[in-house]
């Protein structure tokens, strides 16, 4: 075993050969979007993230459904044709899988990836002054909060939605290009939450420059409305021991920075001399990377949120 659960990673690498390592992860959610056929495209993008976290290739998956006994076999029809397309546009062979009866709906598959074991970008390699780079922006929990609520405009939807079918490769391909030293995709624990997973495995403190953050349209509105999940909550007890805020960080920001995400974006650290090439393969690659924060010595805080 290469990496395992001691370093937070969002997946486990196991060395078969001095050329080849697995990868290998399990995703599911509940649905996010109403659509059944996008709701199947994220929970395949979702769960493919992971092996790309590591700087891994994903090859193979196994899917993973809860569905209601008497459901609309419709929907669970366009749910597995939703993952099957997405398996198929990132060149990955679905092996079968496994259903039981539930109340509540859910979907997402076991994945299987290929790396270099010396290729494995994992959470423990950040260095001190390495830049923090975010490729997709923040607030899918609470515009699905304002969906559930009735409160989300079609367009905010449709670019929520979008973002959640992007698969992470080419994010990926740009951080192996680059020599990323650590790096995380973004999902249920937050920026910060995953954030924090980087620092402790790294024996770091991360800085967050909380104004160069990307988030989606209408989510700092929903925030301070009162629009927002029970994990968010959930996200901002559990780091609130771990996080310095500057006092000027307004509290719809700090939310956004905790609220989990759904087939969120990839946190890059690198080295400075390398941030303009990595945003440059981004660019290319159509993807709005921003620089988001700075890997410092470890500090009193293993999470500092600058204004």
């Amino acid at each position: 075993m290469l990496v395992g659960p001691e370093t937070w990673d969002d997946a486990g690498v196991y060395r078969l050969s001095p050329r080849l390592a697995l990868v290998q992860t399990v995703d599911f959610l509940t649905p996010v979007v109403n659509d059944p056929q996008d709701y199947g495209r994220i929970a395949a993008a979702n769960a493919l993230s992971d092996v790309y976290a590591m700087g891994g290739t994903p090859i193979s998956a196994l899917s993973i459904v809860c569905f209601p006994e008497g459901g609309d076999l419709e929907i669970l029809r366009l749910m597995l044709r939703g993952g099957a397309e997405t398996l198929r546009r990132a060149g990955v062979a679905l092996l079968g899988g496994h259903s039981v009866r539930d109340r509540e709906i859910k979907f997402g598959f076991a994945v299987t990836g290929e790396v270099h074991p010396k290729r494995v970008i994992t959470n423990a390699g950040a260095k001190r002054g390495d830049l923090l780079v975010l490729t997709k922006p923040l607030g899918i929990g609470i515009l699905a909060t304002a969906l559930k609520r009735r409160l989300l405009p079609k367009a905010t939807l449709a670019a929520a939605t979008r973002q959640m079918t992007t698969l992470n490769a080419a994010a990926a391909k740009a951080m192996q290009a680059e020599r990323a030293t650590a790096a995380t995709d973004i999902s249920g624990f937050g920026l910060l939450g995953h954030a924090l997973n980087i620092a402790r495995a790294s024996k770091k403190t991360i800085r967050i420059w909380s104004r160069s953050v990307p988030l989606l349209p209408g989510v700092l509105e929903f925030a301070a409305s009162g629009v927002t999940p029970a994990g968010l909550h959930a996200n901002a007890a559990y780091l609130a021991s771990e996080t310095r805020y500057d006092d000027a960080v307004p509290q719809p920001l700090r939310a956004a920075l905790a609220d989990p995400q759904t087939s969120g974006g990839l946190l890059i650290a690198v080295p400075p001399s390398r941030v303009k090439p990595l945003l440059a393969r981004l660019t290319r690659a159509r993807i709005r990377a921003s620089v988001v924060g700075e890997v410092l010595a470890r500090g009193a805080a293993p999470i500092e949120v600058a204004a």
